[in-house]
């Protein structure tokens, strides 16, 4: 599992080092910068979060939002603003640059983690909704919910346990499944099924697949797996 980054942004280095601490004892992985223009000499593309002061040196925390949510490679970046400006006009400008949160001082430790794990879990949320359904292994693609498999964006003509068996095969690639588990996953709506009727369904996907048959391995007296 990939550690999410965190990047705290804030002028008072004491805060900055407790929230680095505290945050990094979540199992996140934190850097910290006490301006907006030492935080521009950073490759802000590889932060999952941002946690930003407003009342900084010559860029402010709203100017360096604003270049941020500019940015076509850093705009989807989640900002929460933690700040001691706490007039309502404040609020409303960060969260209308597209800021995910607004935390104003003195706030606690545990506020600024609760509030963390609630913008990352949403952003997570987000981006697993956006993901096709769909399996691939570099040109081969078979997607789901279309039932549609491609190679190199050309449609493969497979039958619906060819499909099927190829799914399960490329979802559990790196290994080998045996025959007692392909049936029972591919073939669970049969009454009886022969061992034959696998191999002859893996012959004919590896002549459709072109290259990519040679994926489809052989374990003899265990099973067919799917590596590339």
């Amino acid at each position: 599992m990939v550690t999410e980054r965190i990047l705290i942004v804030d002028d008072e280095e004491t805060l900055c080092e407790v929230l680095k601490l505290n945050l990094e004892n979540e199992g996140y992985d934190v850097d910290t910068a006490f301006s907006a223009e030492e935080a521009l000499q950073m490759d802000i593309r590889q932060y999952s979060l941002i946690l930003l002061d407003i009342m900084m040196g010559e860029i402010s925390g709203i100017r360096f939002a604003r270049m941020l949510k500019s940015d076509v490679e850093t705009a989807d970046i989640p900002i929460i603003f933690c700040t001691a400006r706490d007039s309502e006009d404040d609020m409303v400008k960060g969260l209308n640059l597209g800021a995910d949160d607004y935390i104003t001082k003195p706030y606690t430790v545990r506020t600024v983690i609760a509030r963390v794990k609630t913008v990352l879990r949403r952003i997570a949320g987000h981006k697993v909704a956006e993901i096709p359904n769909r399996l691939s292994v570099d040109s081969l693609i078979l997607d789901l919910d279309l039932k549609i498999c491609s190679i190199d964006g050309v449609e493969v003509k497979l039958t619906k346990k060819e499909f099927e068996l190829l799914a399960f095969l490329i979802a559990n690639k790196g290994k080998i499944c045996s025959r007692d588990q392909i049936l029972a996953n591919v073939w669970s709506d049969e009454v009886i099924v022969l061992d034959r009727t696998i191999d002859v369904n893996i012959t004919r996907i590896r002549q459709k697949i072109g290259n990519y048959g040679s994926c489809i391995i052989t374990r003899a007296g265990f099973g067919y797996g799917f590596k590339n």
